[in-house]
């Protein structure tokens, strides 16, 4: 079996295939590309913004740092049919834990009404929350996932403007 080129996830069927790597769908290719991209900017230049950013104000609050990716879990069911789902987002410690907050509640509320898959992931998906308010992530630094979504960023801006370029040209 193949995994997507970016997210790792298991590819049964199907997929998007470019150059060498498959991916699972668009996103993921759209996304893949830029990583590749990503990989080429200068190592300094990006540690410099991911130090800014992180430093920053908050992007959701305005409020003061340090800024990092704060991830909530949330599930919804339906009887047969159930949903779950992980949300990041970029933000300082206290709208990250609201955003969990927000989600726990969601889930405790609309997790619980699908059989089996609702009966079981909701205590999951609330555990997941509760742990990542009591136990958060080391401030000091910028997580990895900071970096990774700063440096897609920086690689998206950069393809957007040589892509301005090439239309101009």
């Amino acid at each position: 079996m193949a995994s997507c080129g970016y997210c790792n996830t298991t590819i049964l069927f199907g997929g998007k295939r470019r150059g060498d790597l498959l991916f699972c769908n668009d996103k993921c290719q759209q996304q893949g590309a830029l990583a590749s991209v990503a990989d080429q900017l200068p190592a300094a230049d990006v540690a410099a913004f991911i130090r800014r950013v992180h430093q920053g104000n908050c992007p959701e609050c305005s409020g003061p740092g340090p800024v990092d990716v704060h991830i909530s879990y949330r599930v919804w069911s339906a009887l047969l049919l159930t949903s779950w789902s992980s949300h990041p987002i970029v933000s300082c410690r206290s709208c990250g834990t609201k955003r969990k907050l927000g989600n726990t509640a969601f889930s405790l509320f609309f997790g619980w009404w699908g059989i089996p898959w609702g009966i079981l992931m909701t205590p999951i998906q609330l555990a997941r929350n509760i742990f990542s308010i009591i136990r958060p992530n080391d401030a000091s630094v910028p997580s990895a996932a900071l970096e990774k979504i700063l440096r897609l960023q920086i690689a998206s801006r950069v393809a957007n403007a040589s892509q301005q370029h090439d239309l101009g040209a």
